[in-house]
């Protein structure tokens, strides 16, 4: 997932969404430069912020 703003990317499980596609992610990691830097767990993300969801199997 890649927000507004900044050029780090979340991965993370989708839990739940709503209308709004505010996200609720568990297990989440942050991606800077191709490299997994910090795991931050639990985290909501508010859907005006998202730039593109890339789902991963």
């Amino acid at each position: 997932m890649e927000m507004k703003g900044d050029k780090n990317i979340l991965e993370g499980i989708l839990t739940s969404a709503d209308d709004y596609l505010n996200l609720y992610l568990t297990s989440t990691t942050e991606i800077v430069d191709g490299e997994r830097k910090r795991v931050l767990g639990s985290v909501i993300l508010r859907g005006n912020n998202i730039v593109m969801i890339n789902p991963v199997n």
